[in-house]
């Protein structure tokens, strides 16, 4: 017998042990052997080492064959929830187990950052894993109220008498020409529902949209199946009349939020489902859930995408009594109902994990929780501790969030990762884990987190970048640059040293900050184009006893 011979002999022998434990190869060896005994004496010795590699090459085909079976995928998005707010990121008064697990189960990223402070922005990067700024939309949507909402905003705006807080800390355009602006996700931008698509997911987007205010723009159009939502930025969890037997209301007049906040369902506040608008009698925290385990049973045989986009714990603060009962440590009221809230969500959550382990699909489904801003300091329901500021800042309390992720199949359990990630990363990720090729048309600002959860010396980021009009951010490794140009304020934190940004550097680090400086100018001149529609209002933020002016 030859040297060709024998080892092709051998190579098959490998094989035939396999084909019992792998029925997917059998086609395959059976195919080359066919090739093998069809062979011309002239060109056996080529064919035989054209086999042989192939044979060898064999295992790995079908070794991917096996793995291509397309996870399940879950975007949870929180509205609000603050860096602190999470018994897993030290919040001591209250119990969220539930979201959790999903960190103890999977990772849990201590440097999980946002691309806004505000929540437009913010999820219109996360969708594409495309810095907004690259299509115009660094603002808040134009939401539609209740016609009796604007007035009563004006009302107390030019009210001689004595303002509420709220109001002064709100600078609303009262001049501004809305009608004039398209305040939409631009159609040009591919959302990771319309990538998904392309492997034949089913796609479904349940709660806060918050991606357009065309009232002739809806998420099918973006590529979700499905869709039970509401527009902007806000909604009631219980509409009027509201129970008080059942539901606590908590008022907020010191928030700039306030007015709108309470503003009846209409417009940009009203409930749909696809293209209909509908009325839900519940606590919108569970109907959502309702409504997310409902599309995970009509779509459990085949690979499905859901984004459950909850409200809360945003403004306005309502709460079923037995959940503001269960919150005993907290003796200040207002924060009593905002841990009411966020215990409500834990469980909401914990709804949606125990329906897909019934099913038998948690193994093999991608899940993501993440918050689309830091926690609304203004509201004195939260601080972000031990962060800086709030949302609408460039401070790290601001963009700086809760982010876990699970994903039994994927990677094994690590507790934490400490590297900075983003947002944007999640779209990635979600491309890579599905086998979905990214358009090669643009550019895309995230990376496959899968990588660097098994390998530490790797850093998926190095710079990251924030603007809002005249208020900006820039992070290289550990420096951290924030610019307030209203305010006239330019500091330097070196993060690493300073989690707190409490010391600002920049008059003893004049080389590092002309570093950043010019590298967030670069960038600006380089990856961004003009807004496509401006800020609507400005808003008063408190930090430390200082305030800074922010564009909304």
């Amino acid at each position: 017998m030859s040297d060709g011979v024998f080892s092709i002999n051998i190579v098959l022998q490998l094989r035939c042990k396999k084909i019992a434990t792998q029925p997917t190869s059998i086609s395959i060896t059976v195919l080359l052997i066919l090739i093998y005994l069809g062979c011309q004496p002239k060109l056996l010795m080529l064919k035989l080492i054209s086999l042989s590699l192939l044979l060898l090459f064999s295992d790995s085909i079908t070794i991917s064959a096996q793995n291509k079976t397309p996870p399940n995928i879950i975007l949870i998005i929180a509205d609000d929830l603050g860096y602190g707010d999470l018994a897993s990121y030290g919040n001591k008064n209250v119990h969220t187990p539930n979201i959790d697990s999903l960190g103890v189960q999977g990772v849990r990223f201590t440097q999980g950052y946002v691309t806004s402070p505000i929540c437009a922005p913010s999820r219109m990067a996360l969708i594409t894993g495309r810095y907004q700024q690259r299509f115009g939309a660094e603002f808040m949507l134009y939401d539609k109220f209740e016609p009796s909402v604007k007035k009563k905003i004006k009302k107390h705006f030019f009210s001689l008498k004595k303002k509420p807080m709220g109001i002064k800390t709100l600078k609303p355009n009262f001049l501004l020409n809305r009608s004039v602006y398209v305040t939409d996700l631009p159609a040009s931008e591919i959302t990771i529902a319309k990538l998904l698509k392309q492997k034949g997911y089913a796609t479904g987007y349940v709660g806060k949209w918050n991606l357009s205010s065309s009232p002739d723009v809806f998420p099918d159009m973006h590529g979700f199946d499905y869709s039970y939502y509401f527009d902007g930025a806000l909604s009631r969890y219980v509409d009027d009349p509201v129970d008080t037997s059942r539901y606590i209301n908590m008022h907020l007049p010191w928030a700039f939020s306030e007015i709108p906040a309470w503003a009846p369902r209409y417009g940009s506040t009203a409930i749909k489902e696809g293209r209909v608008v509908v009325k839900d009698t519940g606590y919108l925290t569970f109907s959502l859930a309702e409504k997310g385990i409902d599309f995970i049973e009509r779509n459990k045989t085949n690979p499905f995408f859901l984004t459950l986009s909850f409200n809360a714990p945003h403004d306005p603060f309502q709460v079923p009594k037995k959940y503001y009962e269960r919150i005993r440590n907290e003796k200040d009221l207002v924060r009593r109902v905002y841990s009411g809230m966020i215990e409500a969500l834990d469980d909401a959550v914990g709804s949606v994990m125990k329906k897909l382990e019934q099913e038998g699909l948690i193994d093999n489904c991608l899940i993501f929780f993440i918050s689309d801003n830091g926690g609304a300091t203004y509201t004195h329901a939260t601080d972000n501790t031990p962060l800086l500021g709030g949302k609408a800042t460039h401070f790290d309390g601001g963009i700086a969030v809760p982010f876990l992720m699970q994903y039994p199949k994927g990677f094994q359990a690590r507790q934490s990762y400490d590297h900075p990630v983003s947002s944007m990363d999640i779209f990635s990720t979600i491309a890579a884990a599905s086998g979905t090729e990214l358009a090669n048309d643009r550019i895309y600002d995230g990376v496959n987190l899968l990588p660097y959860l098994t390998n530490d010396s790797l850093l998926p980021h190095q710079d990251f970048f924030w603007r809002n009009g005249y208020s900006k951010a820039f992070r290289r490794g550990d420096w951290k640059l924030y610019i307030n140009e209203k305010n006239k304020i330019t500091y330097l934190f070196n993060i690493a040293a300073d989690r707190e940004e409490k010391n600002d550097l920049s008059a003893r680090q004049p080389d590092k900050l002309k570093e950043l400086q010019e590298a967030l100018k670069d960038w600006e001149k380089k990856n961004t184009v003009p807004p496509l529609w401006p800020s609507a209002a400005d808003v008063l933020i408190e930090v430390n006893g200082k305030w800074y002016r922010f564009p909304s």
